[in-house]
């Protein structure tokens, strides 16, 4: 018996069993309805996403002798052979392999006959960009001024380069490229009713190869199936497409978020004996990074998201900052890979310079200003050292430039309470944007003001509560009120003691005398934003 692959087997034979493109779908059938079809159609989009298919619906539509909710039935005589391509008035061309104007002139001579079986003569020109300046000249008058029982379904994955002309004459649908989930969908469905074993691993694997392509995620569909001898498993998956699974992708940013040098290089080792494509690691990386950056600053993105769980997981380990920086090296050490010795000691490279260059995490907990010291500068250096210098404050300045409102501490200072219960994440995060109203050995009120509320959600309550309760020894309920905040909250009082100590810095070096006497007598300037509090 001659084997159909998936992807011909399982192609869609009304609008119904389209997928991810229902706002063509949507147009095509309010058309139908109304009787209010256009002459000519044009199906652009990348490959395998639809535009023959849908074509060939239409034409399916427009001719069937009982359509059913404005899809073609499927059983009368028009239906029949149109599916076994022996309907006649359907006119199916390739136009990559008939360019030339006489190939056009052929096709459009017997266009003023009427049709032989259906109620329309459908012209469906696949990939109509191929054609050549003078079959576009060719086609234009018919295509503006076509007889009355002849319909134009054209398709491509290049509108631009279909002329103007004939882009005018045509109503243009644009097919989205699917999503991962949506490929997921069809091919867990096409796997249960071929009654074939399957992981959710593999097929999530598989979705993201086809790369918005459902015709390219069935063939790799069918390729899997093969791969493993009638199952679909993820190791069998990855072996094939010879790329990493998601689960190294997982413990290396688990890893990072941790500090842990040792285990990342561990995953690295383990992940150079199965796949050494460390371009792809990379890439799975940026691609993970990208979706935890956006859930923290849109906590519902996550419903959405084709890995929620293991984004919700990560999202929990990093700061916003973190991910911002590490998506940045990571961007810009793509390059650096290729230059790298080899592949493998390019990815350690970047994975340490993430680790380096990590920013110290900022402790919500009052800290005085480290005692600091005058640097001497000896007269024999004054010759040499003509660049910035960075002094710190004297110990006893910096001890009574600490603002009261942080210094003061008492058992209820939420700022305390934060730093005590060691939190992190989006639940730091939110915990800083709130101020406490009240707490007992009961109740614990916070108020967090209406600008921040994207900062809630079911997951951060509840680990907050959970460390108020290990903080507090009881098991206090959290109650969260959202409204405006006259106070200042923790993240608010921060930014102020930040700059603070910023202001009070440079106030030192301006102040200090070995740096005017660098001014005085080598004209020495200090470059802006070069200094720090230490």
């Amino acid at each position: 018996m001659n084997y159909q692959v998936l992807a011909r087997k399982w192609r869609p034979h009304n609008f119904t069993e389209v997928v991810g493109q229902e706002h063509v779908v949507k147009s095509l059938t309010n058309a139908l309805q109304h009787n209010r079809l256009h002459h000519a159609y044009l199906f652009t989009g990348t490959r395998g996403v639809g535009k023959t298919t849908i074509a060939r619906i239409l034409a399916k539509a427009i001719n069937c002798e009982n359509l059913q909710e404005f899809n073609p039935c499927g059983v009368c005589r028009v239906c029949r052979d149109l599916d076994e391509g022996r309907f006649l008035d359907l006119i199916e061309v390739d136009a990559a392999s008939r360019t030339k104007v006489e190939d056009t002139r052929d096709l459009l001579d017997n266009a003023q006959y009427a049709p032989n079986q259906g109620r329309y003569k459908v012209y469906l020109i696949d990939e109509v960009h191929m054609l050549s300046g003078h079959s576009f000249n060719a086609l234009l008058k018919t295509l503006e001024e076509p007889p009355p029982h002849v319909k134009f379904l054209l398709a491509t994955t290049d509108p631009h380069k279909i002329p103007v002309t004939v882009l005018s004459r045509c109503l243009q649908f644009n097919l989205k490229r699917l999503l991962p989930g949506q490929i997921f969908t069809q091919m867990s469905f096409i796997l249960q009713q071929e009654q074939i074993e399957s992981e959710p691993a593999a097929l999530k694997s598989l979705s993201r190869a086809a790369d918005g392509s459902m015709r390219d995620g069935l063939s790799l569909l069918d390729q899997a199936i093969v791969f493993g001898n009638g199952k679909v498993t993820a190791q069998d998956v990855n072996a094939m497409l010879g790329t990493v699974a998601q689960q190294p992708v997982e413990d290396i940013l688990t890893a990072l978020a941790n500090g842990d040098a040792s285990a990342i290089l561990d995953k690295i080792s383990e992940t150079a004996d199965l796949i050494p494509d460390f371009s792809d690691v990379l890439q799975q990386i940026l691609k993970v990074l990208h979706r935890i950056a956006l859930v923290q600053q849109i906590p519902t993105a996550i419903d959405h998201d084709f890995d929620g769980d293991m984004i919700a997981s990560l999202a929990s380990l990093f700061t916003p900052e973190d991910v911002q920086l590490y998506y940045q090296i990571g961007l810009v050490g793509q390059k650096d890979l290729d230059l790298a010795p080899d592949p493998r000691s390019g990815f350690e490279m970047l994975m340490l310079r993430m680790l380096t260059f990590r920013p110290l995490a900022i402790q919500a907990a009052p800290i005085k200003p480290a005692q600091v010291r005058q640097i001497g500068i000896q007269s024999e250096a004054l010759s040499v050292n003509r660049s910035a210098v960075t002094i710190q404050q004297p110990a006893h300045e910096a001890e009574t430039s600490a603002p009261e409102s942080v210094a003061a501490k008492s058992d209820n200072n939420w700022i305390d309470m934060i730093a005590a219960m060691r939190i992190n994440g989006l639940t730091r995060e939110l915990a800083h944007n709130c101020v406490l109203e009240s707490i007992d050995d009961s109740v614990c009120t916070l108020i967090l003001d209406p600008g921040h509320k994207q900062l809630r959600s079911t997951r951060t309550e509840e680990n907050l509560q959970k460390a108020l309760q290990a903080y507090r020894g009881k098991p206090v309920k959290l109650v969260i009120n959202t409204k405006t905040i006259t106070s200042d909250t923790p993240a608010v009082q921060l930014i102020k003691e930040r700059e603070d100590k910023q202001q009070a810095a440079v106030d030192a070096i301006h102040a200090d005398s070995n740096v005017q006497a660098l001014k005085e007598h080598f004209d020495a300037r200090i470059m802006p934003g070069t200094i720090e509090p230490v």
